[in-house]
């Protein structure tokens, strides 16, 4: 049985957020440009795009509408009129498809995004929110936050995954959450594998890279080689860890 996770209390200097996408961490939140996807054959400039469209699995309408929008707050914003249509179990499914896109974003921009990952440390990564504190959490006063902080809490167990040895071949296989009618366009959506290319779209990958990135030092993105068990619910086991802190 799912129960409600919950609230947690953050002290700032400890923590690494982010709020808005421009600053050192910007590239964490789902509204960032320059880490475009490929999903079934369909390009999606941003997360969010394909979060939003992950709702209405069975509007593919509404589902082209949101993608052919390059800014991710506009995507949000075309969703809004058809929420009342959202797949019938999205509240619960919700953070198990978020888990899903974080890790098509790492599979696919994997140097820049998976570089910014890791430069978190081990610091507790928190959405800094106006007003979601479920995704993120609320600044109480100017020294602390308190929320849920789903997004930050999923950010750190694919930031624990990716710091593992086999995380160059476990982590660039992205097998879809195991959810009825999880579909894009009227088709099943399958596994992402990027073990043969871990940048498909150098040119603006590039255009992300030179934005300032805290440098790692000691930190490794190739494994080992050798073959592990795939994490075919990855976003599932996400979610569950979520829930169950």
């Amino acid at each position: 049985m799912t129960t409600t996770p919950e609230s947690r209390t953050y002290h700032r200097e400890d923590c690494v957020t982010f709020r808005k996408t421009s600053e050192q961490f910007g590239g964490l939140s789902n509204m960032a440009g320059g880490y475009r996807l490929l999903v079934n054959d369909v390009e999606i400039f941003t997360s969010e795009a394909l979060y939003q469209a992950c709702r209405f699995p069975n509007l593919p309408d509404v589902q082209r509408l949101i993608i052919a929008q390059r800014s991710p707050m506009t995507a949000k914003m075309k969703s809004k009129p058809h929420r009342w249509r959202s797949r019938s179990d999205w509240e619960q499914v919700k953070v198990a498809i978020m888990g899903w896109c974080l890790r098509v974003k790492l599979a696919q921009n994997w140097e820049n995004f998976g570089q910014l990952l890791l430069s978190t440390e081990n610091r507790p990564i928190v959405e800094d929110s106006r007003k979601d504190d479920f995704w993120g959490a609320i600044p109480v006063d100017s020294e602390t936050l308190v929320g849920i902080n789903a997004l930050g809490r999923l950010l750190m167990e694919l930031r624990e995954l990716l710091k593992q040895p086999d995380a160059d071949s476990s982590l660039q296989v992205v097998e879809p959450p195991t959810l009825p009618d999880f579909l894009l366009y009227e088709e099943p959506i399958g596994v992402i594998n990027m073990n043969a290319n871990h940048q498909i779209f150098a040119e603006v990958n590039q255009e992300k890279l030179e934005r300032p990135i805290p440098k790692l030092v000691g930190s490794k993105f190739n494994g080992n080689g050798e073959k592990t068990q795939k994490l075919t619910e990855q976003g599932k086991q996400l979610e569950l860890n979520l829930w169950g802190e």
